[in-house]
């Protein structure tokens, strides 16, 4: 695998860690979770589906499909909390990615996963 997914996943984590360690939403905050969709969860999803149907397939390996997951649900527990939800499960990225080929809207994707906001 490409070292560059492997730097762009790194990226997204630290990104979302520098969010977290100051993140004290006051709910709802729609413009913010708005943010985080597009700076967080979307870029995570397509980097996997970048990887899933670019030029050449590219395979993860274990610990970094692990940390390719753990980003994408650490944004989208940032996503609940601007409407005062802490998520208590996990997400796949790879129904995150099939649901953004079927939506082409990463606010839906994040919708149908999470519940959140409720419709």
């Amino acid at each position: 695998m490409s070292h560059q997914y492997r730097d762009r996943i790194r990226t997204l984590e630290r990104r979302a860690d520098e969010i977290a360690a100051d993140f004290d939403p006051d709910p709802p905050e729609e413009e913010r979770a708005m943010n985080i969709l597009r700076r967080g969860v979307g870029p995570t999803v397509s980097l996997y589906c970048e990887a899933r149907t670019g030029g050449q397939w590219v395979r993860f390996d274990e610990a970094t499909f692990d940390r390719l997951e753990a980003t994408l649900n650490q944004w989208l527990g940032l996503y609940a909390a601007c409407y005062g939800v802490e998520l208590d499960g996990t997400y796949s990225v790879r129904t995150a990615a099939e649901l953004l080929v079927d939506t082409h809207d990463v606010r839906d994707v994040a919708t149908v996963l999470t519940g959140v906001p409720e419709r």
